[in-house]
């Protein structure tokens, strides 16, 4: 089992950064797939971004990529989402979450959540 707990939100102005983290536990956790998704008020939760077991593989929902950044650290038990140029469209609840499959890009194929940090972007 995994337990998630994500930290680093706040309020930005559009065009600023934020560095979001992720820490796990369980000794197993180096072998999931790890992904970040939002939720909006209102609309459903949304893939953003995913890496692999390893970290050697990471992907992006179209609307994020080159933006956004996602990393492991398998040694410390965290994942990291670097989020530049933040827009107010990126205004959303983050979740952390793992999964066993290859390449997760839908909420039903993660396992074990996180309970989210509020990222506001004002214009």
């Amino acid at each position: 089992q995994v337990q998630l707990v994500e930290s680093g939100g706040g309020l930005v102005q559009a065009g600023g950064s934020l560095r979001l983290s992720c820490a796990a536990s369980g000794r197993t956790f180096s072998s999931y797939t790890m992904g970040w998704f939002r939720q909006a008020p209102e609309k459903e939760r949304e893939f953003v971004a995913g890496i692999n077991w390893s970290g050697s593989y990471t992907y992006y929902a179209g609307s994020v990529k080159v933006r956004f950044t996602i990393s492991r650290d398998n040694a410390k038990n965290m994942v990291y989402l670097q989020m530049n140029s933040l827009k107010p469209e990126d205004t959303a609840i983050y979740y952390c979450g793992a999964s066993t499959s290859d390449e997760s890009r839908l909420p039903n194929q993660y396992d074990y959540w996180g309970q989210g940090t509020q990222v506001t972007v004002s214009s």
